[in-house]
């Protein structure tokens, strides 16, 4: 399943019907949601009172067919307008309440990992993002590549060409399952989820392995030694987003207490920092495109860091570069670009010591401060940069990766004794590397499982 998203160039009446399709698609979410809530709630307090469970109300089904069903029956007296728009939209609503019940349940009960979900709330039609998704009828692209076809809202202007996703229909390589049409940055985009067959490939290094340690002073070191610049998008672009701050600040802005309207000044400046920020995030997704499919087309293996990024982000003073530098979306697109491409992603373990462990003789060093740019190991004199020390220990990793549990070879180790403050020499035995259990997004995507080395220290 693959995405292709292109901008829209909608007229205004075009405009206003896709604002109809989405403000459908949140009336019935809010409908359904104010349904299932005054159920929820009742149930909860007449067990206050010491009602007996088989004398509660009954309880209502949130599964997407039995909202439906019920949405059907209620949709004349809530929505009398309901033929003039899509029932795809109404789905949009329904599908998407569905889900977010299904995850605070998941998550109430421990089913579902991650942070604690809480209770889906109403949207506002000010405040909620407008979008509208079509999984039946006619979705299509237009043989001169510059328009779409959407359900209800018929012929759409595209701002792209579509050649990429139109080669794929024509050659019958691809089927479009579902369009999603929404508003993100101040302009309209659409969405096509696509089922791809892709070709087998293979990287044009099949047997290369490259580490990769990513920061902030450069945005990712390599094993090769190539250092690849952090661009700082939002470093750039911070003067006029306070520029942009200082003039909405000075504007008549919305006020939930009172019921104060926004005034339309201030609408049309706080357009314009939405549109400054979209900005920094494509130019960001956009060199991260660029650096993930170089890596993943050119090596056979790219091992890589589980960092604690919400843990880094207790760091006041580097939570800005950190969010800028986007480790997450990086680490992402690896994942699925290395099965694009026939290739393999490793994931070393979060507590591997890939900067404090010296790349030429193992040696681990007990502490290693931040401000220390450049690794000088005691045991073997070895002096280099900090991050490609990392980005070769991890390289190293694919090796062990490799042999694991297949009897032990040459160790790489030093042979000095245990220092007080000082260094400890751990022999890189590949017969010690603990393979992880890979976790549930792991297995999904068909990643490899995630390498973890447990080193022995003497």
């Amino acid at each position: 399943m693959q995405a292709y998203r292109f901008a829209l160039d909608l007229t205004l009446g075009q405009e206003r019907a896709v604002l109809a399709h989405a403000g459908a698609a949140r009336v019935a979410y809010n409908w359904a949601l104010a349904r299932v809530r005054a159920v929820v709630d009742q149930r909860a307090a007449e067990r206050s009172y010491g009602v007996a469970d088989e004398l509660l109300t009954p309880a209502v089904s949130w599964s997407l067919p039995a909202l439906r069903k019920a949405w059907n029956a209620a949709k004349p007296a809530v929505a009398p307008w309901w033929r003039e728009v899509s029932k795809e939209a109404f789905n949009t609503g329904l599908d998407a309440l569905a889900r977010g019940l299904a995850n605070w349940a998941g998550s109430r009960s421990g089913e579902r990992a991650g942070r604690r979900v809480g209770f889906p709330r109403f949207k506002s039609r000010r405040r909620s993002t407008p979008g509208v998704r079509f999984t039946t009828g006619a979705i299509r692209v237009e043989p001169d590549r510059k328009h779409v076809v959407l359900p209800r809202l018929g012929r759409l202007k595209v701002h792209e060409s579509t050649r990429k996703l139109a080669r794929r229909v024509e050659a019958g390589t691809a089927r479009i399952v579902s369009a999603t049409v929404r508003r993100a940055g101040g302009r309209w985009h659409v969405a096509f989820t696509v089922e791809v067959e892709r070709a087998v490939r293979r990287p044009t290094r099949p047997d290369s392995v490259v580490g990769v340690d990513v920061g902030i002073r450069h945005l990712a070191v390599l094993s090769t030694g190539e250092l690849v610049p952090n661009p700082r998008h939002l470093v750039g672009a911070r003067s006029r987003l306070r520029a942009l701050g200082r003039t909405l600040s000075r504007r008549v802005g919305p006020d939930r207490r009172t019921g104060q309207r926004p005034s339309n000044r201030w609408q049309r400046v706080q357009a314009r920092l939405g549109r400054a920020h979209a900005r920094v995030a494509h130019l960001r997704r956009d060199g991260l495109h660029k650096l993930t499919t170089r890596l993943t087309r050119e090596h056979g293996t790219v091992v890589a860091e589980d960092l604690n990024v919400s843990g880094m982000l207790a760091n006041r003073r580097l939570a800005r570069h950190i969010t800028d530098a986007g480790f997450a979306e990086l680490r992402r697109q690896l994942a699925y670009k290395t099965i694009w491409n026939g290739g393999r992603l490793l994931v070393a373990d979060r507590w591997y010591p890939s900067s404090k462990t010296c790349s030429g003789c193992g040696a681990v060093k007990t502490k290693l401060a931040l401000s220390e740019r450049e690794y000088r190991c005691a045991a073997c004199g070895l002096v280099m940069d900090r991050d490609h020390n990392a980005a070769r220990n991890l390289a190293a990793l694919a090796v062990e990766y490799e042999t694991a549990g297949s009897g032990p070879v040459a160790a790489r180790g030093a042979d000095q004794k245990t220092r007080v403050r000082g260094q400890v020499a751990a022999k890189r035995e590949p017969g010690t590397a603990t393979p992880v259990r890979p976790g549930p997004s792991h297995r999904k995507a068909g990643l490899p499982t995630v390498c973890s080395l447990k080193r022995t220290e003497r």
